[in-house]
């Protein structure tokens, strides 16, 4: 006796279009689509929509109706709904001016908030172009810097030198607080420390896409930042990110982000350094130490705006690495 017909949702994987298809048999099923969606017999074959699985004629029975399945034609394969997704970001990708300039003005006539910001982060994703360094590639992300940046990793790597030479400023600048007896001492320690800042091109490296392995530690090759605090939690709670490389307001917003000294450089850190010179009492100053607090990322942290904790961290230095040991010498007798 004939199988009882039972519906089914059926489409191919080249497009979203569904058609209805009844039929009491996995083979029937088959040749129904196979028919309807003009693909061959041989080689054809069904799956589920949801995860890809092909069908066998026993799971076929167990399926109940209105299943979404895909008809495979031979060589094609189906991930689930995943597929769905690569082909609908593969047009996007391929139709990209037009998909922004649709929702742009899509925009002038919506009123609903939700909506709108839909299509303000659409417009917004779809106008990046991450992989573009230099200025030709990208004119619209030089909008409003000067004219002697060429790249991107150099205005940014700009950027960061500037945040450095700051903090140098603001260590020179506490010479005042230092007793008189020791400022000569702490002179010296600021020359060393603007001597290693200035060989390692003020750790501008760290926002640099060519020099990828240093990056890394701060983020990815391809130029995605995350947020680092606040600090007393495992990592940033709202899961912030950007990609400063991506477009001109994404290079805006990302200035608004600190690099924030877990070990607080006025605090904590200055203070120390200079509390260190003055009482040093014939022992040598590890002004390396104070170096990686004050400048590299053993203490600075990359933090959105909204996640910078301003209160005091409570947090002090190491005191067992505030003098180096000095080097004992022998003499051979």
């Amino acid at each position: 006796m004939a199988e009882p017909l039972r519906p089914f949702r059926l489409r191919g994987c080249g497009g979203p279009q569904k058609f209805g298809v009844a039929a009491g048999s996995l083979r029937g099923l088959l040749r129904k689509g196979c028919r309807l969606l003009q693909l061959p017999l041989a080689g054809s074959r069904l799956c589920l929509y949801e995860d890809g699985t092909e069908l066998t004629e026993s799971y076929f029975r167990a399926l109940p109706p209105q299943t979404e399945l895909v008809l495979l034609g031979p060589g094609e394969s189906w991930r689930g709904c995943a597929s769905d997704i690569e082909r609908l970001l593969a047009a996007f990708y391929s139709q990209q001016g037009a998909v922004v300039e649709a929702a742009r003005k899509l925009l002038t006539d919506e009123r609903a908030p939700h909506r709108q910001k839909l299509l303000a982060d659409l417009i917004h994703n779809l106008s990046e172009n991450i992989l573009a360094e230099n200025k030709e590639d990208d004119k619209k992300w030089f909008e409003g810097l000067e004219s002697r940046f060429k790249n991107k990793s150099s205005y940014l790597r700009h950027s960061c030198e500037s945040r450095m030479r700051g903090y140098m400023r603001e260590v020179s600048g506490f010479i005042s607080n230092v007793h008189p007896a020791a400022r000569d001492a702490y002179r010296g320690i600021i020359d060393l420390m603007a001597e290693k800042l200035k060989s390692v091109k003020y750790n501008g490296c760290y926002f640099d896409r060519r020099e990828e392995e240093e990056a890394a530690r701060l983020c990815t090759a391809e130029g995605w930042f995350s947020c680092q605090g606040p600090f007393d939690r495992d990592d940033c709670p709202c899961k912030h990110s950007i990609n400063p490389y991506s477009n001109r307001e994404s290079r805006i917003l990302f200035s608004t982000w600190n690099l924030d000294h877990i070990i607080e450089k006025k605090r904590a850190v200055v203070p120390e350094l200079a509390e260190a010179v003055k009482t040093r009492d014939g022992r040598e100053v590890n002004w390396e130490y104070f170096y990686q607090l004050l400048f590299t990322l053993d203490n600075l942290k990359l933090v959105h705006i909204a996640c910078h904790k301003k209160t005091n961290h409570n947090l002090s230095c190491d005191k067992t690495r505030i003098y180096r040991k000095r080097k004992q010498t022998y003499e051979i007798s």
